[in-house]
């Protein structure tokens, strides 16, 4: 017998939530995955190791979603639409592995601890350009600080500067400021006087509050939008405007000085950028499915069961790739305008720190209408965070709800109690630690991410088998699946999920290095370690649970469970295709043992 019930292995059944509900159009679920390509820590943190390579270092991308992007999302597609089940209950394909949903449900809720700061910071600007003046213009500025910065750096001064000093030494590196730069680290009085300690934690009240205001906006949209075909429709609209508003910014920001240069320098080809990229696009790639990894899996679990995701993955893997270049592009305008503001006589850094968030304010500042402006781009900032942390939320409790049958009795309690534990929680990330170093955290899960990855392969093609998802998924979709694809899945993806886990754990060597806070490094650990150690020891309870010899325990946990579609004229028709096939295979062979 290959397949069992959960009455017949002794485990607690699995019943399925029938008020789950689906996505009200089907490419909601495109939407959805769309918006996982917003999560714009990547472009923060990987801006050291992925920043200078341009659109044809971007070609790779293409090449890796072909080999290996596109088959993985049809895994994770596949295991959400067949079994209509969150990334916890959709291991029921194969028990050992299902850990891995536990560990995805933690690195969900880590990565929603830190990136409440993409939210609260776009918050900020837009709140403070309500006021008549930018308080980071040149205007504004000028009335509460007198340090040098873009707005009074200029080639006389320097003149003056070097003539003044005799050119001495100390002037062979100047560092000039941007203004919204400076007016965000005077929140922090480290920060701002640029005596950082490393052992010292300073809390800023004001960043608390508007954290607070976002998750206070957060539960408001769970309070309106919490049914599925509502949430599906909200965050439709909310991709739809943020990419609207990102190409309006988009087309303002060409005319900024310098603005041509940094387009000819992106699109220009660089035989260094491809080979560069060749390396670091094996993990930038990962990056579309979310940070907890699963998301895609509980997405796809609000699809018909008969939706053709082979072509809506394909759909979302090329959309996301435009994100990333218009994101991309904003980015390079935005560096060479503060490169034109610096003379080019004298060696000059301009500190453009975390350009798409903080350095753009001032440049925005220099335009006609400054405050409608800031205003316009920050509310797409603001759009794009919170579309990823509800979206990552939405997954959670649904992947929360499918699993645990007494919780759906409590949804509200659940989902405000979740969002108190992570309001209070996400205070560490208000602290000067918590902005300077909340990269390490997003560059440690890339290297949990190719792991995981790895893993997911090995339960769904090795133990459960090639054959047998082979027919699963030709019967979901009604159409053949080609031999040649389960091979690159088994054979060739694997070697780039090997390549991107060796590139991640260089990066995850250098941030650690360079960050030594203990607690940011106790967390980072968590990232890394939590998948190698919970998964296989989860595994470890599920055959204590089980009865028999050691391989007989591991049989039964291997074998799927309550393996079938939730809807029962697909099941009776499922269970007919399983009854009828020749399926086999030693790995499920039951064997009584001999006393």
């Amino acid at each position: 017998m290959v397949y069992e019930t959960s009455y017949e292995s002794g485990r607690r059944p699995f019943k399925p939530d029938l008020n789950r509900g689906k996505w009200e159009q089907p490419t909601d679920y495109i939407y959805a995955c769309f918006g996982l390509a917003l999560k714009l820590d990547s472009f923060v943190a990987s801006y050291w190791f992925y920043y200078d390579m341009g659109l044809f270092g971007m070609l790779p991308y293409y090449i890796y979603m072909a080999l290996y992007l596109v088959p993985i999302l049809v895994i994770h597609s596949f295991m959400g639409q067949f079994s209509s089940s969150g990334f916890i209950s959709a291991f029921r394909v194969s028990p050992f592995f299902k850990g891995m949903g536990y560990v995805s449900l933690a690195l969900s809720l880590a990565s929603l601890l830190y990136y409440g700061i993409f939210a609260f910071v776009p918050l900020i600007f837009i709140v403070n350009s309500l006021r008549p003046t930018l308080p980071w213009s040149c205007e504004g500025f000028s009335s509460w600080s007198n340090e040098s910065t873009i707005c009074n750096m200029t080639d006389k001064q320097v003149n003056s500067i070097l003539i003044s000093n005799n050119e001495s030494e100390i002037f062979e590196m100047t560092i000039v400021h941007v203004p919204s730069v400076i007016y965000f680290k005077k929140y922090y009085e480290s920060l701002n006087d640029n005596r950082f300690d490393n052992e010292n934690y300073e809390l800023s009240w004001h960043i608390v509050g508007f954290s607070f205001a976002i998750w206070a906006l957060i539960a408001l949209i769970f309070y309106k939008f919490s049914e599925t075909a509502k949430f599906g429709k909200l965050v439709r609209y909310m991709v739809v405007s943020t990419l609207v508003l990102l190409v309006m910014c988009f087309i303002r920001f060409l005319f900024l000085p310098g603005a041509w240069d940094g387009l000819t320098h992106y699109v220009k080809p660089r035989i260094d950028a491809m080979v560069y990229g060749g390396f670091s696009m094996t993990t930038v790639v990962l990056q579309a499915f979310g940070s907890g990894w699963g998301t895609v899996m509980a997405l796809a679990s609000f699809n018909n069961f008969k939706t053709n995701v082979m072509k809506y993955n394909w759909i979302i893997a090329f959309g996301q790739t435009l994100v990333y270049i218009l994101f991309g592009m904003v980015t390079y305008m935005l560096d060479r305008y503060y490169d034109n503001m610096t003379p080019k006589d004298f060696n000059t850094y301009v500190d453009d720190h975390w350009v798409l968030y903080l350095s753009s304010a001032s440049a925005l500042s220099t335009l006609e209408w400054p405050n409608m402006w800031t205003i316009i781009y920050y509310i797409m900032l603001l759009m794009a965070s919170l579309i990823v942390m509800t979206t990552q939320l939405f997954t959670v409790f649904t992947s929360l709800f499918d699993e645990f049958e007494l919780l759906r009795m409590y949804k509200k309690e659940v989902i405000y109690g979740v969002l108190g534990f992570l309001s209070v929680s996400s205070i560490l990330f208000c602290t000067n630690h918590g902005v300077v170093y909340f990269s390490a955290f997003t560059l440690d899960s890339t290297l949990s991410h190719p792991i995981l990855h790895l893993l997911l392969l090995l339960a769904v093609l090795w133990v459960y088998g090639r054959e047998r998802f082979q027919r699963d998924i030709e019967f979901m979709l009604g159409q053949p699946f080609a031999s040649w694809k389960v091979f690159i899945l088994r054979f060739i993806a694997p070697l780039f999920l090997l390549l991107a886990a060796l590139m991640s754990s260089n990066s995850f060597e250098y941030e650690d290095a360079f960050t030594a806070s203990s607690i940011v490094i106790y967390i980072s650990l968590f990232f890394v370690l939590l998948p190698v150690l919970f998964i296989p020891g989860y595994g470890v309870y599920i055959m204590c649970k089980n009865t028999g010899g050691f391989c007989n325990r591991f049989r039964r946990a291997c074998r799927p469970n309550d393996w079938y579609p939730v809807e029962m004229e697909d099941r009776q028709k499922y269970e007919e295709v399983v009854g009828n096939a020749d399926i086999t295979h030693q790995l499920y062979e039951v064997t009584e043992e001999v006393n």
